[in-house]
């Protein structure tokens, strides 16, 4: 008898075909009413669930008793509750490395961005507002020279360091919980602690999981310790940022702008963020690209069928429940 997958997010009708082929697959429907309901209701005969964008923990899972595997379309995890998991011994599996350069394009796209006010000025433009040379009121920053600090040197992190370094000539500067002697090698990266890096970088490139220890890690004191003349970049997760904080930072000029793709509250409908022309706003798009989506799902499919084939998932988080 076929072992049965429940989508929690939206899925391709190629990936439904792919999972038909091994398992039952159910797919909750925006169409047939509450798609929360729908997925309760599925929930109890599911032996792997699939997709993105979910918590997922005791309350929500209680009635999974069948449940093998989850399979997360994604790098982070902190939307499950990973003590919880081991507890039951359901496996959790994650796609890292297929959306490291897609992410690291994206994290320079906003240092860019928010160096040379490229969505401001592009608005300004549209608005009909250039009737002459731009004045020095209109005046960007230069990214080529400038110190490119990274907070968390993983992955991603590294790969954001390499367009600075070999693309842009920046000198790079990271900090994380320990020290990463090939990088530094590699980069000609110098390691510093938070506050130094934060008083020394032109922009501060955030790209750590979201944890206890990471959860709100820049606030008030730490934007302080900016110069005036740098940017915050935040591709990580948003409450890694206090964001009342970074707002009045940003309102005050105690630094000179911020690109974002991540929030404490997702989706972003309203914010003072929204009315701040140094404040560069993206809706989470770190991955999506065509290309990096395909990738991600793919990785998912496998990780999933493996896990419900009896075979090791080759992304598994928490290797202690694989007997």
């Amino acid at each position: 008898m076929k072992k049965t997958v429940l989508a929690f997010s939206r899925i391709t009708p190629s990936m439904t075909e792919t999972l038909q082929r091994d398992f039952n697959v159910i797919l909750p429907d925006p169409k047939r009413g509450d798609i929360s309901a729908q997925f309760n209701e599925a929930l109890p005969e599911a032996h792997g669930l699939i997709g993105a964008g979910r918590k997922l923990g005791r309350a929500q899972l209680e009635g999974a008793a069948k449940l093998e595997v989850v399979s997360s379309v994604s790098v982070g995890y902190d939307n499950y509750d990973l003590d919880y998991f081991n507890e039951r011994g359901i496996a959790l599996t994650n796609t890292p490395d297929v959306l490291t350069e897609s992410t690291a394009d994206l994290g320079f796209s906003l240092i860019m961005g928010c160096a040379r006010r490229i969505a401001e000025l592009d608005a300004w433009t549209k608005a009909g507002h250039w009737q002459a040379t731009v004045s020095p009121s209109h005046f960007g920053s230069d990214v080529y020279g400038k110190t490119l600090g990274i907070v968390g040197l993983g992955n991603i992190g590294a790969a954001i360091a390499r367009r600075g370094r070999f693309g842009f000539n920046m000198p790079i500067l990271y900090t994380g919980n320990s020290r990463k002697p090939e990088l530094e090698q590699e980069l000609g990266a110098h390691y510093r602690t938070l506050d130094q890096l934060l008083g020394e970088a032109d922009f501060v490139c955030i790209v750590v999981p979201l944890s206890d220890a990471t959860r709100k890690l820049i606030g008030a004191r730490e934007l302080q310790l900016m110069k005036p003349s740098a940017f915050l970049i935040n591709i990580a997760r948003g409450p890694v940022v206090d964001e009342a904080a970074l707002i009045e930072a940003l309102q005050n000029g105690t630094i000179r702008g911020a690109g974002l793709d991540v929030y404490e509250k997702e989706p972003l409908a309203q914010s003072p963020l929204f009315q701040l022309p140094n404040a560069l706003t993206l809706p989470h798009i770190g991955s999506a690209t065509a290309e990096t989506r395909d990738a991600m799902a793919q990785r998912a499919m496998d990780n999933l069928r493996a896990a419900l084939l009896g075979e090791r998932p080759r992304d598994l988080v928490n290797p202690q429940v694989w007997k």
